[in-house]
């Protein structure tokens, strides 16, 4: 079974999705269904996604679980609740009783605190997440490495998955302190990494070569085991497109471990 592990679909007409209110949002800043992926998964041969929220508000969960109702190929949904919010509780542990839900992903790459997953106000959230045997993604960038790597290591028995390979400037060719951070992570902890994301984070223009050197060192460091391959489309259409950014990861990868990258690794995490 092929899985997506991580592809979004939005309305912004809604009016929650703050981040495509600047120029860098414009192309993507329209109605995408399932109908506009399908064709995609049709022609890759990819059988199941997980839909990522992108909007931090509940109503953005509540309209994935809708769709994921309605979608075949939808097979498990990462919402949003308020971890700020303790009252969110009876919102997550509602949502939990849905058997496409999965789990949460606080959208922490924006927060001006790069500490803010130490507060100690939203411990409870972690406590549930725990308690409530879901899921937990970590988006961050590069510079958050090190505060996720405490997080993490505060929570052993938190089900983790780290979105994007956490951003590395590959656009200004940071690779040392990334890569130092990640290898870390791998090494002292049981976190899961997303092969996604770094598309966008590259130059326009970007080639195979221009991406090896991270995905490899991802796949080096956390195993085939521990590694899935997702879109982050229609994020991905910034900077690339769909069968453009498969056919890289494919030729990155190779044939060793690709049943559990593309697939087998998302359906164990993820429990599809």
């Amino acid at each position: 079974m092929k899985i997506d592990s991580h592809q979004h679909f939005w309305t912004p007409s809604r009016g929650d999705y703050y981040w495509m209110e600047g120029e860098g949002a414009k192309p993507i800043r329209r109605a995408i269904s399932p109908e506009h992926l399908r064709p995609h998964l049709k022609a890759l041969a990819i059988d199941k996604t997980v839909l990522v929220q992108a909007a931090p508000t509940v109503n953005e969960t509540e309209y994935m679980l809708g769709i994921a109702d309605a979608t075949d190929f939808v097979a498990k949904v990462v919402g949003w609740v308020d971890f700020e919010n303790r009252d969110d509780l009876k919102h997550m542990a509602r949502f939990a009783r849905h058997p496409k839900f999965s789990g949460v992903r606080p959208m922490i790459q924006d927060l001006p605190d790069a500490e803010w997953m130490h507060r100690k106000d939203i411990q409870w959230a972690y406590d549930a997440i725990t308690d409530l045997d879901l899921t937990f993604d970590a988006l961050g960038f590069a510079h958050h490495v090190e505060p996720f790597q405490r997080l993490f290591d505060a929570r052993p028995r938190m089900r983790i998955v780290i979105d994007h390979c956490m951003k590395p400037v590959i656009r200004e060719d940071k690779f040392a302190d990334w890569a130092k951070g990640m290898e870390k992570i791998a090494k002292s902890t049981p976190v899961f990494c997303k092969l996604s994301g770094i598309a966008t984070e590259a130059k326009p223009g970007w080639t195979v070569e221009t991406l090896k050197p991270y995905a490899r060192h991802i796949i080096d460091c956390f195993g085939p085991e521990r590694v899935m391959w997702g879109s982050d489309w229609p994020v991905l259409e910034l900077n690339g497109s769909y069968p453009q950014w498969h056919a890289a990861a494919t030729e990155i990868v190779g044939a060793k471990g690709a049943d559990a990258i593309f697939g087998g690794t998302a359906a164990k995490f993820y429990r599809i």
